[in-house]
Order: structure tokens, then sequence, then C-alpha cells
């Protein structure tokens, strides 16, 4: 047994500004709220291995591990995993952005599976991960579209 998921939203703004806002790591704590902090470890190409920390959960343990993530402008996708994966066996992430009336369709699809001896099994983190993708998704929309209104404004000459 293995878990999937997959979220979509829809972005009221440019792809451009979706693609360079989701993929500014050091920033995701101000895009993310449930990231405390980023630790870029290596560079390497186009690759980026970083650790992830959230915030403390309801029971006060602080959650970190190192991830992997490539993206390709080109293509307009983003390929991640969990080099340190915790709890689980794997968790591949692919990211994917494109053209949409009204913005920009941001889709992430999780792979994963969770380990035997994990707390939690396959079928209680794609409830979780489906709950908690649909309240992060909407709060990077809301953040990007307010990045968007504020840049369009300040390019409009007032009278």
């Amino acid at each position: 047994m293995s878990g999937h998921t997959e979220n979509e939203i829809v972005v009221a703004a440019p792809l451009d500004l979706v693609w360079d806002m989701t993929n500014d790591l050091e920033n995701w704590p101000q895009l993310f709220s449930e990231y405390a902090s980023v630790d870029v470890i290596e560079r390497q190409g186009d690759t980026t291995t970083f650790r992830l920390t959230m915030h403390p959960d309801e029971n006060g343990t602080v959650w970190s591990w190192v991830s992997e993530r490539t993206p390709n402008r080109a293509a307009r996708t983003v390929e991640a995993r969990r080099v340190e994966t915790g709890p689980f066996e794997h968790m591949n992430i692919h990211w994917e952005y494109s053209e949409v009336a009204g913005g920009t369709r941001m889709l992430w699809r999780q792979d994963f599976a969770m380990k035997p001896d994990a707390p939690v099994d396959d079928e209680w983190m794609t409830d979780n991960i489906n709950r908690n993708s649909k309240v992060q998704m909407a709060l990077i929309k809301d953040k990007i579209e307010q990045r968007d209104r504020e840049s369009r404004g300040a390019a409009v000459p007032s009278n």
C-alpha cells in the first residue's frame, strides 16, 4: 500500500510571479504557515538540498527533515523528495504550473509510503496531507495575489 494525493488551486496572478514566489525556498517561512525555517545545505546545478523545520505541533514536537528540490522552469515543473525520510519509506512531490483562464494553476502531487513502524498509516497521512495542502495552498494564493495587487498598484501612476 502507498499514499497518493493530488491538490490544485488557481492563483489569480501571472505564472512568473507564482513560480518565483513558490520557488524562493529561503522565503518559505513567510509563504507557508507551517514552516519555521529553511536552511539551504547545498546547491548543485538546479537542485537544492535543504532542511525544513516546522513550528512545534500541539504536543510541542518540532519536526525537521532534509529534502531536495529540482525546478525545471521550461517544463513548469518541480520534482522534490525527502532525503531524510523520517516516518516515510519515501516521499516524492511533483509541482506543476500552468497558465489558465484567471491566472495560474498550481498542482501538488505527492506519492509516499509510511514505514511499518510509523505512528500513522498511509490512509491517515493521505487525509492529513489533503487537508493541510488545501490550507497551505489557500494561504499561498492569498499572499501571491496580494503581492500581485501591490505590484500592479505601484505600476499604475496616480493622477
